[in-house]
C-alpha cells in the first residue's frame, strides 16, 4: 500500500477525492523556497513510512499547482489538509513538531485495537472463535478494556465454553456501560449456563461418580469434554490424572493434555496456566 504521492493535475482526483474515501490523505502542501516546508516534510515522510498506510501523504507543490492550491484557499506554506470521504476534515498551518503531529493524526486515524475487533468479529462470523479470541484479549487490552470490545471477548469465551471467564468479564462492565449489546451477552451466558450437557457426558460423569478411581473413565470424560469444548473442565481433569501418575494410559493421558494445549492460541492465559502446570509436574 502507497504511503507517499506526488500530486500533479491528472492525478489529483485519484488521490485526493478517490483514496480519501477509503482512508485519511494528508496533503502537504509545499514550495522549494519554503524553509518550514523543508523541516516538515521529511518528518510527515517518516511518520507515514511508520503508520504503515494507515493514511497516504499527499506532496502539493504549490507553486506548480497553483490552480489546486488556490481551490483549497491555500494562502501560506506550509500547509496541511487532512482529507477524508472527499472533503477537507482538519488541517494546520506552519511546521509543527513531531508530537504535535502524532496527536493530531491520532484525533483522526483508526485505532489499532478497531482494527483487531473487525477482524476479530469477522472471525467469529466465520465460526472461528479460537482465533478470534486472542485479538479480542489483545484488542481489549490495548483499548483499555471498551466496553464493547469486552462484551464481544465474553461472547466469544461462551462460544467457547469458558463460561467462568465470561462471567469475570462482564463483571467488570461499569454500570454506566451496561446497553443492549452487554445485556445480549448476559442472557447469552445465562442460557449457556443452563443448557444442559450432551447425553454421552452426563453418562461418563456419573459412570466416573461411582468409579472415582477409574483413570480410563476419567481420560474418556476429558476426551468428551475437549469434543464438546469444555477445555477448562478437560483440561482440569487430566492435570488431575497427571499429578497422580506422568504416565497414566501409558502416556495416553499426557498426550490428550498436550494435544489440547496445541489447539488453544499462542498466549491463550488458559494454555500458560496449564502448560506451567505441566511444567511443575515435569521438572
Amino acid at each position: 500500500m502507497e504511503t507517499c504521492v506526488s500530486i500533479n493535475a491528472s492525478n489529483a482526483k485519484q488521490y485526493l477525492i478517490d483514496e480519501s474515501m477509503h482512508r485519511p490523505v494528508l496533503v502537504d502542501f509545499w514550495a522549494d523556497w519554503c524553509a518550514p516546508c523543508k523541516t516538515l516534510m521529511p518528518l510527515l515522510e517518516r511518520l507515514a513510512t511508520e503508520y504503515a498506510g494507515a493514511f497516504l501523504l499527499a506532496k502539493l507543490n504549490a507553486d506548480e499547482q497553483r490552480m489546486l492550491a488556490s481551490q483549497f484557499g491555500v494562502q501560506s506554506l506550509p500547509t496541511v489538509i487532512l482529507m477524508k470521504d472527499g472533503q477537507p476534515i482538519d488541517g494546520f498551518v506552519g511546521a509543527k513538531t513531531e508530537v504535535e503531529i502524532r496527536q493530531f493524526l491520532d484525533k483522526h486515524l483508526p485505532k489499532a485495537w478497531d482494527g483487531q475487533f473487525m477482524e476479530a468479529q469477522a472471525l467469529m462470523e466465520a465460526g472461528d472463535f479460537n482465533s478470534a479470541v486472542g485479538l479480542l484479549r489483545q484488542a481489549q487490552h490495548d483499548s483499555g478494556a471498551r466496553a464493547d470490545i469486552v462484551c464481544t471477548l465474553a461472547e466469544c469465551l461462551i462460544h467457547l465454553k469458558r463460561l467462568d471467564e465470561a462471567q469475570g468479564l462482564l463483571a467488570q462492565v461499569r454500570l454506566v456501560d451496561q446497553d443492549a449489546r452487554y445485556q445480549q451477552v448476559h442472557a447469552l451466558l445465562e442460557l449457556a449456563s443452563n443448557a444442559q450437557k450432551a447425553p454421552e457426558i452426563t453418562e461418563l460423569e456419573a459412570l466416573l461418580a461411582a468409579d472415582p478411581n477409574s483413570t480410563a473413565l476419567a481420560h474418556q470424560l476429558a476426551l468428551q469434554y475437549s469434543q464438546h469444548g469444555y477445555t477448562p473442565e478437560a483440561l482440569e481433569l487430566l492435570y488431575s490424572l497427571l499429578k497422580k501418575n506422568l504416565q497414566a494410559e501409558e502416556g495416553a493421558v499426557k498426550r490428550t493434555y498436550t494435544d489440547i494445549l496445541a489447539t488453544l492460541p499462542k498466549g491463550d492465559p488458559l494454555a500458560v496456566a496449564y502448560q506451567r502446570k505441566l511444567y511443575a509436574l515435569l521438572y
